[in-house]
């Protein structure tokens, strides 16, 4: 699979009744293909995937699969505190006609380097029809997919992929320089996102193309056909709401934008709690600064 322009970590819409609103979630998905973006990632950080059960997650998957068809490449979450339950989510995944996952490490059980290598064998061996991107995220997990798991994995023709999501430019910029032949780097620090294309990202997995989503594939187009200068001025104008994001309530305000952006997608899960008046209203002012 080859992992290239934008990819939306989709959100979840639901209802008012706090069920999965897989009408909203067509219609998200319709305008994403719209606006050009290269396939979507379900059942993510900013999909809530974590607050959901396993019909839920089925069903979404089923959604996702059924709207996309053979118009973009999917790849779906599948994560969680242990390797088995790890392992019964992937099958899940490939039972629902996936052809790969987006794997973080287990959170809570913190696995050291060495676990978290046999935590990924294990999966790969118990699953051997899926390929896997490796996820990095130690803000959301604590563990960091260390140079010594890639090390491991480098060679394998299943390991697919590394979603940087770590903040640490200059760790993506040794990705893409070390491991070039072995990895496909996808961005995942939505700010630095012009940056990880400029060393190398081929893909941009990203929860605020939701409700940035023309803009984000304009940045990624422009970059792809050498006006740099053209994708940092859209860069520039998206920094405010990006920054805004990662300041803190980032699944709140990927809900909140695609509200501004015209789709009704409810707030997210406890123990998430919706923002303010006042939360609502600075970030409106940035969205809509981003519009012009």
């Amino acid at each position: 699979m080859q992992l290239t322009g934008i990819l939306p970590a989709l959100v979840t819409p639901f209802n008012a009744k706090d069920e999965v609103d897989h009408d909203t979630l067509a219609s998200v998905i319709e305008y994403q293909l719209a606006a050009g973006v290269s396939g979507f990632v379900p059942l993510g950080s900013t999909g809530e995937y974590y607050a959901l059960n396993n019909e839920e997650r089925n069903a979404i998957r089923k959604t996702v699969k059924e709207v996309v068809g053979n118009r973009g490449i999917l790849i779906a979450g599948a994560n969680g505190s242990n390797t088995r339950e790890v392992i019964d989510q992937v099958k899940m995944t490939r039972d629902s006609g996936y052809e790969a996952v987006l794997i973080a490490p287990p959170y809570y059980a913190l696995p050291s380097q060495p676990e978290l290598i046999g935590h990924y064998q294990a999966i790969l061996d118990a699953v051997p029809d899926i390929e896997v991107v490796l996820y990095n995220y130690p803000v959301r997990t604590n563990v960091e997919v260390g140079f010594s798991v890639l090390d491991a994995f480098k060679d394998h023709p299943r390991v697919i992929a590394i979603k940087e999501s770590s903040g640490n430019l200059l760790r993506a910029i040794e990705i893409g320089d070390k491991y070039a032949d072995s990895y496909q780097l996808s961005c995942g620090s939505d700010d630095q996102a012009l940056d990880f294309f400029l060393w190398g990202a081929s893909s941009w997995i990203c929860g605020p193309a939701n409700f940035l989503v023309k803009q984000t594939v304009e940045i990624y187009n422009k970059f792809k056909a050498g006006d740099i200068f053209g994708a940092q001025a859209v860069m520039r104008s998206l920094f405010p709401v990006l920054a805004s994001m990662e300041s803190g309530k980032f699944v709140q305000k990927a809900k909140y934008g695609c509200e501004l952006a015209g789709f009704n997608v409810g707030n997210a899960r406890m123990p998430l709690q919706p923002l303010t008046a006042e939360e609502k209203a600075e970030f409106k002012k940035v969205f809509e600064a981003s519009q012009k």
